[in-house]
């Protein structure tokens, strides 16, 4: 059974399209930053990248938790990805706030060196995007083993936390092309 499932979402993605549990066949990529985060993976060929995407999609309907873990190893690849081509020193802690803090400090991205309030504002809200995504995995994400108490993970949650990598892995990229 397992390969034609492959040979059937295969043949969807040619198209654009993958299979969503109950039946439905949705559009990948189906937001416009998505899309766009999509189109950089592959024209700058980032296999691992393009490996955590692939797996927020399959999974952010059959498993929200593997997703949530999904968007957070999606920028921690990203992070290490430019931390590499830019020759920065890798960080002895490999979890993602320290090596958002590399790429923030060389991208410039530090809101207190920001003149415009508003461009401080949102600058913040990427560190909270850190924050958020991070803890997730952790305390809620497949990650970790669980104790007794399990909380529940809804697919709604599981597309906040890929949204929100989204837009910032998007961003940074589209800074890094600059």
């Amino acid at each position: 059974m397992e390969p034609e499932r492959e040979r059937v979402k295969k043949a969807l993605a040619e198209y654009g399209l993958t299979y969503i549990k109950g039946g439905y066949i949705g559009t990948l990529g189906s937001t416009a930053v998505s899309k766009t985060l999509q189109h950089i993976i592959q024209a700058r060929d980032l296999a691992g990248l393009q490996t955590e995407f692939d797996r927020i999609y399959e999974h952010v309907e059959s498993d929200p938790a593997s997703a949530v873990t999904a968007s957070c190893a999606l920028l921690e690849s990203l992070f290490k990805t430019y931390i590499e081509d830019e020759k920065l020193e890798m960080p002895s802690d490999q979890s993602i706030k320290p090596l958002w803090k590399a790429v923030r400090k060389d991208l410039n991205f530090d809101p207190a060196l920001v003149n415009d309030d508003d461009l401080k504002t949102i600058l913040s809200g990427l560190a909270a995007i850190i924050e958020g995504t991070g803890s997730l995995r952790t305390h809620k994400g497949s990650a970790h083993g669980r104790g007794k108490t399990v909380y529940n993970l809804k697919p709604r949650h599981a597309r906040l936390a890929a949204h929100a990598a989204f837009t910032l892995a998007s961003f940074v990229l589209e800074a890094w092309n600059e």
